[in-house]
């Protein structure tokens, strides 16, 4: 069966940043994407924003590159990509001066009833300026939208100071702040499997669980972000915005409905109920690493500093933490977090161990019993596998077999798996803020990772070496081998 298309009404859509690498890898072929389904509707339009000199002619060229780099050659019909760049409008504009604002007025000045919404694919640094300029050239209107990109902040005073500097020209409900996982397929059905079955919210709690692993890990080294990745490091890049969203999701209660406030209310708990990680104890339950110089699939490959061509830096590439929920749900059931660059290969995922058995019938000869787990695949190969114990076919006796039952969203379903940004893109325009974090979540976010960040600083955790394409340092294995578990290993 597939899924029903709803169109949307028209919208004009700045994007700031509109020659970045974000717009070109990302904004435009989902913005395509929802062309090609059927949603784009008439007179919608989208408009690229940027310091460089270009014509609407040149940004169009520059999106036809962009959707022929990014976008499948089967699906880009000839007519679809003719509508879409007929939709494509430029404006050459500087952000922290008055260049270009005047052009942008009268542009939109054509779309007063439309939804409006700004798109800032700009470094964090100037999203003041912009919605200040915003503001004082009357481009908002009730139906006005801002969407900001991470990083919200450094540290919970910048983080702050960034969302108080936009909640001064928006309002809360104006402002949506994006982290691209929480748009993945597999995240929501992971509400879907929690919420919509029988099945697994009776055994959701430490009870039935065990433990919880969520990893999220990258092939690729620097990709071009030294400057910004070595004052930012794992923690502040992955743990503070999209691991601990995704450990919301698992360990939230049950929202009263899907509405957005009654889900980021739900997550909000979380996040305040979480054991403070401080300079008693981040030693034994945190590990720091940066990668050297080793090899992936494409060959050998430079080490973090050499990255950095040269230099000293103690920026962890890899984080690995022990947190816990300090609630009666998940009271003893530790969450093993980690995240890094120039991993074995690149994977994101939850692991759920249940419990094991508390007695097993069965004698030596049918093998272990191995715990039951459900392992929910972000990415690559999107799906779900519910690892259970079966008897091994045929005769001879009972022999035990641990097998999952496997549901790859490739394989369950004929229509094409929709980027994250596609959904994200259109909620902003129907105004559902439900995959979006609020501000206080960001904030709660934020005075959880700082004190791990300063115990790191006053302890002098070191940051362990680990060679490239492997799991991380071993001292992340001592971290979960300590408590008697094992990190999950892909399948």
């Amino acid at each position: 069966m597939s899924s029903q298309i709803i169109p949307v009404d028209p919208f004009d859509y700045i994007v700031f940043g509109g020659t970045g690498d974000l717009a070109e890898r990302k904004l435009l072929p989902a913005l395509f994407h929802r062309q090609l389904a059927g949603q784009l509707t008439d007179p919608t339009r989208i408009i690229g924003a940027s310091r460089s000199e270009m014509s609407d002619e040149e940004y169009r060229d520059y999106a036809r590159k962009a959707l022929e780099e990014h976008v499948k050659e089967e699906e880009r019909d000839a007519e679809h990509v003719k509508k879409f760049l007929s939709r494509l409008y430029y404006v050459s504009i500087d952000a922290t001066s008055t260049r270009g604002w005047d052009t942008l007025k009268a542009l939109l000045a054509e779309g007063e009833d439309r939804v409006r919404a700004f798109y800032l694919a700009v470094r964090p640094s100037i999203f003041g300026d912009i919605a200040t300029h915003i503001r004082d050239n009357g481009l908002i209107t009730e139906k006005t939208r801002i969407v900001v990109e991470k990083p919200i902040g450094r540290d919970l005073k910048s983080a702050e100071e960034l969302n108080n500097t936009i909640g001064e020209v928006f309002t809360e409900d104006q402002i949506f702040r994006i982290d691209h996982y929480l748009g993945k397929e597999t995240v929501q059905n992971l509400m879907a499997l929690r919420f919509a079955n029988a099945l697994y919210e009776p055994l959701w709690n430490s009870a039935h669980i065990d433990h919880v692993q969520i990893t999220v890990a990258e092939s690729v080294g620097l990709e071009g972000r030294a400057d910004y990745y070595d004052r930012a490091g794992a923690l502040r890049d992955m743990v503070q915005n999209h691991i601990l969203q995704l450990l919301c999701l698992v360990a939230m209660e049950a929202p009263s409905s899907m509405e957005a406030e009654s889900v980021r209310d739900e997550k909000l708990k979380v996040l305040r109920s979480l054991k403070p990680i401080t300079a008693n104890n981040a030693d034994e339950v945190t590990v720091r690493g940066q990668y050297k110089a080793g090899a992936s699939s494409g060959g050998p490959v430079k080490g973090y500093l050499e990255e950095l061509e040269g230099g000293v830096s103690n920026t962890e590439t890899f984080v690995a933490l022990k947190a816990e929920i300090n609630n009666w749900r998940w009271a003893g059931v530790p969450f093993y977090l980690r995240t890094g660059k120039r991993l074995a290969t690149r994977m994101s995922e939850i692991a759920i161990t249940f419990k094991p058995i508390p007695h097993s019938i069965f004698d030596e000869t049918a093998g272990k019993v191995i715990a039951n787990q459900l392992v929910i695949r972000l990415q690559p190969d999107e799906g779900v596998k519910q690892w259970l114990m079966i008897k091994d076919p045929g005769p001879g006796g009972m022999r035990l077999r641990h097998v999952p039952l496997d549901m790859s969203f490739a394989g369950s379903f004929e229509e094409r798996n929709p980027d994250a940004y596609e959904r994200l893109l259109l909620d902003v325009i129907r105004s559902n803020q439900t995959l979006f974090m609020r501000r206080d979540e960001v904030e709660a976010a934020w005075k959880w990772v700082d004190p791990i960040l300063s115990a790191w600083e006053s302890t002098n955790q070191k940051a362990h070496a680990y060679t490239a394409g492997t799991w991380g340092p071993s001292q992340a294995i001592a971290l979960i081998e300590r408590d008697g578990r094992t990190w999950h290993e892909s399948d």
